[in-house]
C-alpha cells in the first residue's frame, strides 16, 4: 500500500465505508441490554441493586473466545469466511431484539434476562466475526482509519440506542422502541452483502488447531510474562469508564434529567463530540504512534469522569449536563480508537477471531462484570464518592503501559502478525 495515501482517500474507500456500518450493527445490540435495558428499569421502579446486577447479562462478552475458534475454523457455505457468519447473526440479532418488546420488567424479570442473555450471546458471536473480519481485511497503513471508522459507526449505534430510545419512550411504550431498534440491524445485512471480501488466509485444519494454537502462538511471540501483562493492562484500561457508563443513566436520571434531556444532548451535541474524537484520535494515532496515544487517550479518559463529578456537586444544571457529555464522548472517542488499533495489532490474521475475541473478552471483564457492584457501591457510598472511585479505577491500567508500550519505544522493525513482509508501524516493540 502507498504510505503516501491521503486520509480523504483511506476514509473515503468502500472499505471503510463497510466497516462504518458493520461498526454500526455491532454497537446496536449493546445498550438494549445495558444502559437502554437500565433506563426502561428505572423508569419501572426496579430496585437499583437489581439494576447494578444486571451488568452480568453481558457475560458472554467476557467468554466469547470461548467459542470463537469455531469462527477461525469453520466457513458457512455463503459469503466468504467472516461475512456468511456476520449476516446469520445479524438476522438472529434482529429477531432477538424484536422479542425483547414483548418483555414486561415488572411482571418477570426472569424473562427479561433471558432475553438479554440471548441478544448479548449473539452479538458477542457477531463481534467475534466483524472484529475478525476488520482484522483480516484492513492493510497496515489503514489501522488507525480503519479503527477509527469502525469505533465511530460503533458509537453512533451506542448513541441512537442510548439517546434517540429515551427520546422515543417519553412518546411511546418501551415496547415499541425495541421494536424499532430491531429494524436497525436492517441496515448491517445490508452492508454486509456488498462489504468486499479480505485477502484469503490458511484458516486452522482442525477445531482443535483452532482452539489450541491462537493462545500458544500468542504467548510464544510475546512471552509469558510480557502476554499476561498485556491481558491484565486490557482488563484495566478502561476500568474507570466502565464504572461511569454502568450507572450514568440511573446518575442523571436521579439527578432530575428526563430522558429526553438525556436523549436529546448525547444525541446532539454528544455525536458530534464522538465523531470529533473518533476520527481525531485515529488521525493523531497515525502521528504520533500507538504507544503515546495509549498513554495520552488513557489519562483522558480517567480526567474525563471529573466533569461527572462536577455534575454530582452542582446538581440538575443542563450547562453542566452539555459539557459533561461532550467530554465524556470526546475521551471515549480518543481512547477507544487507540485501543481498537492496539488489539488489531496484537493478532495474527491467521486467528484473528480466536486472539481478538480472546483479547476484547478480557476488555469486557472490566465492562460487565468487575462492575457489578457499581449499583450498590454509588447506593453506599454517593454519587460523588462512586465517581472519585471511578477516576481511581482508571490508574492501575496506566500504569502498566511501561512495560509494553513505552513512551520511547526501541526503533526495532518487527513484523505484523500473520503479514510477515510488513513492518511494525505501531511501534509497540
Amino acid at each position: 500500500m502507498n504510505p503516501v495515501r491521503s486520509l480523504l482517500q483511506v476514509f473515503g474507500s468502500r472499505k471503510m465505508a463497510a466497516l462504518l456500518i458493520l461498526g454500526f450493527s455491532s454497537g446496536l445490540p449493546l445498550f438494549l441490554t445495558s444502559k437502554t435495558l437500565q433506563a426502561w428499569m428505572t423508569v419501572e421502579n426496579v430496585d437499583l441493586t437489581a439494576i447494578g446486577l444486571f451488568s452480568l447479562v453481558g457475560l458472554p462478552y467476557s467468554l466469547k473466545f470461548l467459542w470463537s475458534p469455531l469462527l477461525d475454523w469453520f466457513t458457512l457455505p455463503f459469503l466468504g469466511r467472516r461475512r456468511g457468519w456476520i449476516i446469520t447473526l445479524q438476522i438472529g440479532l434482529l429477531i432477538a431484539i424484536a422479542l425483547m418488546g414483548l418483555q414486561q420488567p415488572k411482571q418477570s424479570l426472569q424473562l427479561l434476562a433471558i432475553n438479554a442473555i440471548a441478544i448479548a450471546f449473539l452479538s458477542a458471536t457477531q463481534d467475534i466475526a466483524a472484529d475478525a473480519y476488520r482484522t483480516d481485511v484492513l492493510e497496515p497503513l489503514e489501522m488507525g482509519a480503519g479503527a477509527a471508522v469502525f469505533v465511530l459507526g460503533y458509537r453512533v449505534a451506542l448513541l441512537l440506542t442510548g439517546s434517540l430510545a429515551l427520546i422515543l419512550a417519553d412518546q411511546l411504550p418501551w415496547s415499541s422502541v425495541y421494536l424499532l431498534l430491531s429494524l436497525g440491524m436492517g441496515i448491517g445485512i445490508i452492508a454486509t452483502l456488498f462489504a468486499p471480501e479480505p485477502k484469503q488466509v490458511r484458516p486452522p485444519d482442525s477445531l482443535t488447531a483452532a482452539v489450541i494454537l491462537p493462545f500458544g502462538e500468542f504467548f510464544q511471540r510475546k512471552g509469558v510474562v510480557q502476554g499476561l501483562l498485556i491481558l491484565l493492562f486490557i482488563i484495566l484500561y478502561k476500568l474507570g469508564d466502565a464504572f461511569v457508563n454502568n450507572m450514568s443513566t440511573p446518575f442523571l436520571l436521579q439527578t432530575g434529567f428526563t430522558q429526553t434531556d438525556i436523549g436529546a444532548i448525547q444525541g446532539g451535541m454528544g455525536l458530534i463530540a464522538t465523531i470529533i474524537g473518533t476520527l481525531a484520535g485515529g488521525a493523531f494515532l497515525s502521528k504520533i504512534g500507538l504507544n503515546r496515544s495509549l498513554w495520552i487517550f488513557g489519562g483522558l479518559q480517567a480526567v474525563s469522569n471529573l466533569s461527572y463529578l462536577l455534575l454530582a456537586q452542582v446538581g440538575k444544571n443542563y450547562q453542566v449536563l452539555l459539557l459533561t457529555i461532550n467530554i465524556e464522548n470526546f475521551c471515549a472517542g480518543l481512547g477507544t480508537a487507540a485501543f481498537v488499533a492496539f488489539l488489531m495489532n496484537m493478532c495474527n490474521q491467521r486467528f484473528s477471531a480466536t486472539q481478538y475475541a480472546l483479547l476484547s473478552s478480557f476488555m469486557a471483564v472490566s465492562r460487565d462484570i468487575l462492575v457489578a457492584p457499581a449499583g450498590s457501591l454509588a447506593k453506599s457510598t454517593g454519587w460523588p464518592l462512586f465517581f472519585i472511585i471511578s477516576i481511581l479505577a482508571a490508574i492501575p491500567g496506566l500504569l502498566l503501559l511501561p512495560f509494553f508500550a513505552p513512551w520511547n519505544p526501541k526503533p526495532v522493525a518487527v513484523t505484523r502478525p500473520g503479514l510477515e513482509e510488513e513492518e511494525d508501524l505501531w511501534g509497540t516493540k
